[in-house]
C-alpha cells in the first residue's frame, strides 16, 4: 500500500465524506477513542491517595502516575506529523489506540509505583497520535461546510471526559479497586479500534518515507525528562542543596539549548522552532501553556485537598469535581460557532476572567466549606473552559499556511501538555512548602501555659485520650488548618496570573475566519 513521494502528492484526493450510518459509526468511534484518552488523564486524579497507600509511596510519588504520562505524551505528539505520513493515518490511529489499550492492561497488573510509571510512559506514549489523528479522520468524514459542527461534536468527548472522569474514578476507587480505572479502557478501545478500522481502512492517507530526526527527538527526551524529574524529586531531595538536582537542572538547561541549535539546523526537525518566529504563534501557545499549567495544577490539588485534610471519599471528590464540565458541554458549541464571528482575543479574555473569577472563588475556602461551597467554582469553571481551547488554538494557527498547520498543531500541543505535567508538580511542591510555612505560624503561640492550648488538650482527655493521643488530635487540626491555607494561597496566586495573561493575548493580531477549521483538523 506504500507509494513514492511522487506518486502519492500526484494521485491522492481526499475521499468524499461519508454519510448515514457510517458516518454516526465513524464519529462515535472517533469520539470514544478520544474520550478514553482524556478520561485517563483526569480519572487518577481522585484515586491517587489509594494507588499511593496501596503502593506504599507518598502522594508526592503518587503524583508521578500523573505527570508520566503527561510528559511521555507530550514528548510523542510532535511525531505525529512524521508518523502519519510513515504509516498513514488511519493504520497509526488504529494501531495506537490498542496500544493504549495494551499499556491499560498492564497499569492495572503493576505490582510496585516503578512498574506503573513505565507503564504509563508508555500508555502516554502510544496515546500521543490519538487525539490530533481523531480530529484529523473526523473532520475529513464530514462537508467542509460542516467542519465546525463536526469540531463542536468532537470537543464534546473532551469535555464529558473530565466530568466522568472524577465520579468515575472515585466510585471505581471506593467500590472496587484502583485497577479497574484502567481495566476499563480495554472494552472501549478494543471496540473504537475495531469500528475505526472497519469504515475508514479504505479512506487512508498517503504514505511517505521521510527521515527522522533522531538526534533533535533524544534530545528532545533528555531535556523534558531531566526538568521533569527534576521538579518531581525537588522537594525530596532539598532542591539545590542536592549534587542530583543540580546535574538534572544542568542536563535540563543544555540539553534545551542545544536542542534549539540543531532543529533550527534541521530540514526535518521533529520540533519546527521556526514556528516561534511568528507574533500570534508563540503568544497563543505561550498564552495556552501558562494558563493550562495553572488550569491542571490547580485540578489536581483540589481533589488531593479533600481527601486529605477534608475528609472527603474518593467517591465524594470526583463528584466535587464532576460538574465542571456541565457548563463546558452547553457553551462550546456556542463558542463554536461564533469563533469565526467574534475576536478570538475576546473570547479568550472571557476564559481568563472566567478561571481568575474561579480561582479567587477557591482562594476563600476555608476548613468549614461545605459541599455547595465547593461545588459553585466548579460549575463556573466549566463556562471558562468552553471559551478556552477553541479561541486560543485558533489565534496560534492563525495565518500559517497548510503544509505547517500540522507541525504547529503539535508544537502547541507539546508546550501545552509538558506545562500541564509540570504544572502538577510545581503545585503540589508550592502546596507542601506555604504548609509547613503556615504550620509553624499556627503553633509558633501554643505553649503549655497557653489557655486555648490547654482547655483542648483537656477537653481531649476528658473524652479518655492519652495526652499523646490529644496531641496528635491537635497537630491533625492545626495541619487541616496549615494545608487549606496553602492551597488557598496557590488559588490566589493563580487568579492573578490569570489576570496578567489578559494583556498578553492582546498583543496578537486579531483573528477572524477559517483558522479554527484549519487548527481542528490538528
Amino acid at each position: 500500500m506504500a507509494q513514492e513521494p511522487s506518486t502519492a502528492a500526484t494521485t491522492y484526493s481526499p475521499p468524499p465524506p461519508l454519510t448515514g450510518g457510517k458516518l454516526i459509526a465513524g464519529t462515535v468511534a472517533l469520539s470514544l477513542a478520544t474520550f478514553m484518552n482524556v478520561l485517563d488523564s483526569s480519572i487518577a486524579n481522585v484515586s491517587l491517595p489509594a494507588i499511593s497507600g496501596d503502593l506504599g509511596v507518598s502522594i508526592n510519588q503518587g503524583t508521578w502516575v500523573i505527570t508520566s504520562f503527561g510528559v511521555a505524551n507530550a514528548i510523542s505528539v510532535p511525531l505525529t506529523g512524521w508518523l502519519t505520513q510513515r504509516f498513514g493515518a488511519v493504520r497509526l490511529f488504529t494501531l495506537s489506540v490498542l496500544m493504549f489499550v495494551l499499556a491499560s492492561w498492564l497499569c492495572g497488573f503493576a505490582p510496585s509505583i516503578e512498574w506503573l510509571i513505565a507503564f504509563r510512559i508508555i500508555q502516554g506514549m502510544v496515546a500521543g497520535p490519538m487525539i490530533p489523528l481523531s480530529q484529523a479522520l473526523l473532520l475529513a468524514s464530514y462537508p467542509q461546510s460542516k467542519a465546525g459542527t463536526a469540531l463542536a461534536m468532537w470537543s464534546m468527548t473532551t469535555l464529558v471526559a473530565p466530568v466522568t472522569g472524577p465520579l468515575l474514578g472515585g466510585w471505581i476507587t471506593d467500590n472496587m479497586t484502583w485497577p479497574w480505572i484502567f481495566y476499563i479502557n480495554i472494552p472501549v478501545g478494543i471496540g473504537a479500534a475495531f469500528v475505526t478500522w472497519r469504515i475508514f481502512a479504505k479512506r487512508e492517507t498517503p504514505i511517505r518515507k521521510l527521515p527522522i530526526d533522531t538526534i533533535g527527538l533524544g534530545l528532545l527526551v533528555l531535556w523534558v525528562g531531566s526538568l521533569q524529574i527534576m521538579l518531581d524529586k525537588g522537594k525530596e531531595l532539598d532542591w539545590f542543596e542536592s549534587t542530583q538536582i543540580q546535574m538534572l537542572g544542568l542536563t535540563a538547561l543544555v540539553g534545551f539549548v542545544v536542542f534549539v541549535i540543531w532543529e533550527l539546523k534541521q530540514d526535518h526537525p521533529v520540533v519546527d522552532i521556526r514556528l516561534f518566529g511568528g507574533r500570534n504563534f508563540v503568544l497563543g501557545a505561550l498564552a495556552l501553556s501558562v494558563a493550562y499549567c495553572l488550569f491542571f495544577g490547580n485540578v489536581v490539588l483540589v481533589p488531593m485537598w479533600l481527601q486529605q485534610y477534608m475528609g472527603y471519599t474518593a467517591t465524594a471528590a470526583g463528584m466535587a469535581m464532576a460538574p465542571v464540565g456541565l457548563l463546558a458541554i452547553v457553551l462550546s458549541p456556542l463558542v463554536g460557532k461564533n469563533v469565526s464571528r467574534v475576536d478570538t482575543r475576546a473570547l479568550s479574555t472571557v476564559a481568563f476572567l472566567g478561571f481568575a473569577l474561579v480561582l479567587w472563588m477557591r482562594s476563600c475556602f476555608t476548613t468549614e466549606a461545605d459541599m455547595t461551597t465547593i461545588l459553585i467554582p466548579t460549575v463556573l469553571q466549566g463556562a471558562a473552559i468552553a471559551f478556552f481551547f477553541i479561541p486560543l488554538s485558533a489565534i496560534s494557527l492563525s495565518g500559517l499556511p497548510p503544509e505547517k498547520i500540522p507541525s504547529a498543531s503539535g508544537l502547541s500541543n507539546f508546550c501545552r501538555i509538558t506545562a500541564g505535567a509540570m504544572g502538577t508538580s510545581v503545585v503540589t511542591t508550592i502546596w507542601d512548602d506555604r504548609a509547613t510555612l503556615h504550620h509553624a505560624h499556627l503553633v509558633e503561640h501554643i505553649t503549655q501555659t497557653d489557655p486555648g492550648a490547654t482547655q483542648a488538650i483537656h477537653g481531649l482527655t476528658q473524652l479518655g485520650m492519652t495526652m499523646q493521643q490529644a496531641l496528635g488530635v491537635i497537630n491533625r487540626l492545626i495541619d487541616q488548618q496549615a494545608f487549606t491555607r496553602s492551597a488557598d494561597d496557590i488559588f490566589l496566586a493563580s487568579a492573578y496570573l490569570f489576570l496578567l495573561l489578559v494583556p498578553l493575548i492582546w498583543f496578537a493580531r486579531p483573528v477572524k475566519g477559517a483558522a479554527v477549521d484549519a487548527g481542528g483538523a490538528h
